[in-house]
């Protein structure tokens, strides 16, 4: 039975026609939300599901790089309660963000790139994954309270 794949799996990608047996898409996969039978309705259907993916995967990257675009050339400060060059506690993903919220930048802690756990006083290279395709570079600066 030819069945149009609706989640990623080991049968293939999302929108894959796959050939697999009855009983398995009849009890298995179409139940389930997995899959759907392969005929006409369902495969225009899916064409045009494609086709709006599409226009949204090209939006968010244009939106990606507008970001990029002004994000160019930033520097992020934070001041932190320090000792002698070392900071107490570190900076976290979540500081990192709220920097960049105050400067109008709203993104997602969980896309940021840290090298490392930042517990010193000093300038650091970060990275923003706006999309899969488009990575920001700006530089994080950490200085003591004053």
């Amino acid at each position: 039975m030819q069945i149009i794949l609706l989640e990623p799996g080991r049968l293939g990608q999302v929108g894959e026609v796959v050939d697999v047996k009855a009983g398995y898409a009849r009890n298995f996969l179409i139940p389930q939300g997995m899959a759907l039978p392969a005929n006409q309705s369902n495969l225009k259907s899916l064409e045009a599901r494609i086709k709006s993916r599409n226009k949204v995967l090209a939006q968010e990257k244009k939106d990606a790089e507008n970001l990029a675009e002004r994000m160019k050339d930033l520097s992020v400060e934070l001041s932190v309660k320090a000792g002698e060059g070392k900071i107490y506690g570190a900076v976290t993903h979540a500081d990192v963000a709220d920097a960049l919220a105050k400067q109008g930048f709203d993104v997602d802690r969980r896309k940021l790139d840290m090298p490392k756990a930042v517990k010193d006083i000093g300038e650091y290279e970060v990275s923003y994954r706006a999309h899969p395709e488009v990575s920001v570079p700006f530089k994080l600066i950490v200085h003591a309270q004053k």
